[in-house]
């Protein structure tokens, strides 16, 4: 039964108490759960959250990044190795917050660029790490949930054929795949057969509009998403994931440059279409008391 998040990344990047009356709110609305960012590096507050989290009948899951000097895939060994202890710190936030899924790019550095197309050792190399982690995963019951991105915030895996590519390489049953509409309304022919590619390896998707602001209100094609997922009978979160300049340092660092929504229409609208958007297209999805009232 799919269940519906939020990421909090409208708000902050910042994991702190300061995120509860948020969580609440979304509670409220009839969230079933909320995603934040691994990056702070307090990991009593990963617990904190994740019990407040539990205490209103919710679930957590996460979102990750590495940076230039952790990429998985460098022809450094030495760099390799510092990417896999950072994919393994951030596992065990996660798992301090009772997480089960930790998504995102963490297959090579965010918006580094090689200036050449990826190369088969590169996808060897990033499949390697990828494997050892989920070996880590495992242990805390975590599911690894990799993510493409668009052309220009990373080279190595911009499709979900490259993905798919990737993680039959890195073959753990722990290191799976995320579906993200954003990016696929950048590089993917058609969002269906995209869709069909990954079915496999599917555990986790972001409904993202074009714009990063309110699902439903800019041009990605839902219909066709909503559809395709129905048909592979997709059974996992159905995650917002927008952007505002709430956090200017974050906002800074991932070209967000002006409002797009204001993040409570993101969440209350977001929330009604996605439900609207389930019922139109039969997609099973877990019903709250909350949203059942």
């Amino acid at each position: 039964m799919n269940k519906i998040g939020f990421n909090v990344l409208a708000w902050s990047a910042v994991v702190s108490d300061e995120l509860m009356p948020i969580i609440d709110r979304l509670k409220g609305i009839g969230y079933d759960g909320f995603e934040c960012l691994i990056g702070s590096p307090d990991k009593a507050a990963y617990q904190r959250i994740g019990e407040h989290v539990r205490s209103l009948g919710m679930e957590a899951t996460c979102v990750f990044v590495v940076g230039k000097d952790e990429s998985p895939i460098s022809e450094d060994a030495a760099v390799r190795a510092k990417g896999l202890d950072r994919i393994k710190w951030a596992i065990d936030r996660a798992h301090a917050m009772q997480a089960k899924v930790v998504c995102g790019p963490f297959h090579s550095a965010h918006a580094v660029f090689a200036h050449h197309a990826p190369q088969d050792q590169e996808y060897g190399r990033g499949a390697e790490v990828l494997h050892a982690a989920g070996e880590y995963a495992a242990q805390a019951n975590i599911t690894l949930a990799l993510e493409a991105l668009n052309r220009f915030e990373c080279y190595l895996c911009n499709t979900m054929e490259q993905l798919s590519r990737l993680l039959k390489a890195a073959d753990h049953p722990n290191v799976r795949a995320m579906f993200d509409t954003h990016h696929a309304n950048i590089e993917e022919k058609k969002i269906a057969g995209a869709i069909q590619t990954i079915a496999p390896l599917l555990a986790h998707v972001h409904i993202s509009e074009n714009d990063r602001g309110t699902p439903g209100d800019g041009h990605v094609n839902f219909d066709e998403a909503f559809s395709a997922l129905a048909k592979i009978n997709y059974s996992g979160w159905l995650t917002i994931e927008a952007f505002s300049r709430n956090d200017p340092d974050f906002a800074n660092s991932i070209g967000v440059w002006r409002e797009y929504s204001r993040p409570w229409d993101i969440a209350e609208d977001g929330f009604r279409f996605i439900k609207q958007m389930c019922q139109k297209h039969g997609l099973d999805e877990q019903v709250s008391v909350n949203q059942a009232l």
